[in-house]
């Protein structure tokens, strides 16, 4: 199936819409142009409301580690984005004990990330951002934690690039590991400017 034809779908896409309680609103970026893949969770509030990837303080840390600007992130010619889920989960409830948003839908990636990639023929390096991207991705491979995924990301690299999902919340994962900041971002930006200087 053509790769517009699939991101129609994708976008208008409503098997979750029963389980998400802020209803269905896939946000996703795709074009046959693009040099590197994004592989994060799935959308926050603030990008369920605005419709733009990444449009949050966790992007602003991601295009931190990327060194790029705005305008070239969003540049479908050099980044595709395309979350493990399409869209806003919603929140755990204050009974569960637990914070930040539920999991991706298990539905999601196994039906579209097969399809859209396969029409991605331009991508050389995919930066994956939490276990669920690391799970799906590098399946047995991925070790049983975020930490030593990304520790080991020279057996991935320059293919993948497993990495900590950059929210807020995990200000605290990121002072516990000052290596991954001081040994794995100047590696990753090395990478993503080989890429788009490729161009």
């Amino acid at each position: 199936m053509p790769l517009r034809q699939l991101l129609a779908d994708a976008r208008a896409c409503t098997l979750c819409a029963a389980h998400l309680p802020h209803g269905p609103r896939p946000v996703v970026v795709a074009d046959a142009r693009a040099r590197i893949l994004i592989v994060g969770q799935a959308p926050g509030r603030r990008v369920h409301a605005s419709g733009v990837p990444w449009d949050d303080p966790s992007g602003d840390r991601l295009r931190a580690w990327l060194d790029v600007d705005r305008d070239t992130f969003y540049d479908p010619a050099q980044f595709a984005i395309i979350p493990m889920g399409f869209c806003y989960p919603g929140t755990h409830s204050r009974e569960s004990g637990k914070g930040g948003d539920l999991p991706p839908r298990p539905e999601c990636a196994p039906t579209w990330h097969e399809p859209l990639t396969a029409e991605l023929p331009q991508i050389e390096t995919t930066l994956l951002l939490s276990r669920y991207a690391h799970q799906f991705y590098l399946g047995d491979r991925a070790a049983s934690t975020v930490t030593e995924t990304v520790r080991r990301w020279q057996e991935f690299a320059p293919t993948f690039f497993p990495l900590p999902h950059p929210s807020p919340r995990n200000n605290l994962w990121l002072r516990r590991n000052p290596w991954f900041e001081e040994e794995v971002v100047p590696r990753l930006r090395e990478r993503v400017r080989g890429v788009i200087d490729d161009v």
